[in-house]
């Protein structure tokens, strides 16, 4: 049998008859610290024990606990009944103490719980906090592995050391302003000894901290709160679209908001065109923007959420790319591309590979995709130069078609010698939406100079003759 004891969150008045009962009652006493009030008054009791503060002392909070937990099963096969003497509940704040209970029951041990009061009741008491609103109790050897919430208030135990104190202090730095209050309770429920201190929460690693000191951080309304990293921003957006957020965004549908996420896609186009590292990077995150608000949207909705999409989005990548996480060999990007193409289709269930092409795209990028989804299907040119036999067969199918002044053949064979320049295009390696915005980038540049240069001669556009104009165009293209 191993007696799960807690010893209460201070003196004497603060441990139970039942545990002191228990510890009376086994033949040896490990306690997992001496430096606790109850030591005190285990010795005034006559109650022989074992201090384990010299094991592994310079472990990480987990290696610890595994190293209590196996040094107290040893014990158990030697000793029955042992007691194991925690500070507080055995079941709060314990890691040894799960880990004892899990291996004990596989070596068919008995454990007995023997609870006393927690040091989190007298916390609480010390600063007066309701926890109804919520709590988060954290080990401070857990950090920067857990998630801490500034929604919720919280309590971090076990600041034990100057390295933990500065870990803690780094991580609310991370969510919270460098004069945040915080609050120091020191031997929570010890009669008499008590202490409460509340400092900005940039002065924690210069205060007096040890085994007994708790650190209680209040919940921070968002005013008082800082954001960081791609979990702050979704948490910006779900407060913005709350009923204390923001009137135009709490507006906002995934209709309504079509317009901007096309636009913001544009935007990061021109700063990459423009070379500018910042703004690029400033473009993306209003684009990131974009997806997390509709995420949100749905979110609300119920349907799904930010952390779907991603792994939706991973999983496909993981599924799209067999030759990276799996056993398929692939020599080239012909060939992943065709294999991406199939293996979409078979996911989808699509029975085309021209399926799934947004008709929404602007119409020269979506005739490029249906042109090289043709092509890596089969349907293609030896050649560029059959592309170009091919344009100048549709060149003189519209001109016989303007001659017969038919403006729905006009139309369609426009649409058939713009989708043969597309394919001239893609076998020449250049992508066709760009080069025309770049055309018209220069037309723009050109007609501009011309505008000023006819300014500087105090004359209008209007007013210049047909051969003034082509001179004037000559000449701006020469400048430009």
């Amino acid at each position: 049998m191993i007696y799960l004891v807690g010893l209460g969150a201070g003196g004497a008045r603060e441990m139970s008859a039942d545990a002191l009962g228990a510890l009376r009652r086994a033949r040896r006493v490990l306690l997992r610290t001496a430096s606790h009030p109850a030591a005190t008054t285990l010795r005034l009791a006559g109650i022989e024990f074992e201090p384990l503060d010299s094991l592994a002392p310079d472990a990480d909070a987990e290696a610890r606990a595994q190293a209590l937990a196996e040094f107290v099963l040893n014990a158990a096969r030697e000793t029955d009944p042992l007691a194991y003497a925690v500070p507080g509940h055995p079941l709060i704040a314990e890691l040894s103490v799960r880990l004892i209970m899990e291996k004990a029951q596989q070596m068919g041990i008995p454990v007995r719980i023997v609870p006393s009061r927690s040091f989190l009741e007298p916390v609480l008491e010390a600063v007066r906090y309701e926890m109804s609103h919520g709590l988060q109790l954290l080990d401070a050897g857990t950090l920067p592995n857990v998630q801490t919430n500034p929604n919720l208030a919280q309590i971090y135990y076990q600041l034990e050391t100057p390295e933990l104190v500065q870990r803690v202090k780094n991580h609310l730095l991370r969510h919270y302003p460098p004069d945040f209050p915080v609050t120091l309770v020191h031997a929570a429920g010890v009669e008499g000894a008590t202490e409460t201190k509340t400092i900005p929460l940039d002065q924690l690693d210069q205060q007096r901290l040890d085994p007994l000191t708790s650190l209680f951080v209040p919940p921070a309304p968002p005013r008082q709160r800082r954001f960081e990293g791609f979990e702050g921003l979704v948490e910006i957006v779900a407060i913005l679209r709350s009923p204390e957020g923001c009137p135009w965004d709490r507006e906002q549908t995934h209709e309504s908001l079509k317009p901007y996420l096309v636009e913001e896609a544009y935007e990061v186009i021109d700063a990459i065109d423009s070379g500018d590292p910042e703004r690029l990077c400033e473009e993306l995150g209003d684009l990131l923007l974009q997806v997390v608000m509709h995420s949100q949207l749905a979110r609300e909705r119920g349907t799904f959420d930010i952390h779907q999409v991603i792994q939706q989005l991973n999983d496909k990548l993981v599924q799209r790319h067999p030759h990276v996480f799996g056993d398929v060999s692939l020599e080239n990007a012909e060939q992943v591309l065709r294999n991406w193409d199939r293996l979409k289709r078979e996911q989808k269930g699509d029975s085309s590979i021209l399926e799934g092409i947004p008709r929404a795209m602007p119409a020269l990028m979506r005739a490029l995709e249906v042109s090289q989804r043709a092509a890596r299907a089969g349907f293609e040119w030896e050649n560029i130069h059959g592309v170009l036999e091919k344009l100048q067969e549709e060149e003189s199918e519209l001109r016989c078609a303007l001659e017969q002044g038919e403006p729905s053949r006009i139309e369609a064979e426009i649409g058939d010698l713009l989708f043969t320049l597309v394919n001239v295009a893609r076998h020449a390696g250049v992508d066709p939406e760009e080069s025309l915005r770049r055309m018209v980038d220069r037309f723009i540049q050109r007609f501009r100079w011309m505008e000023a240069t006819a300014a500087q001669q105090n004359r209008s556009l209007e007013s210049l003759s047909p051969d003034e104009w082509e001179a004037l165009w000559q000449a701006a293209k020469q400048m430009t």
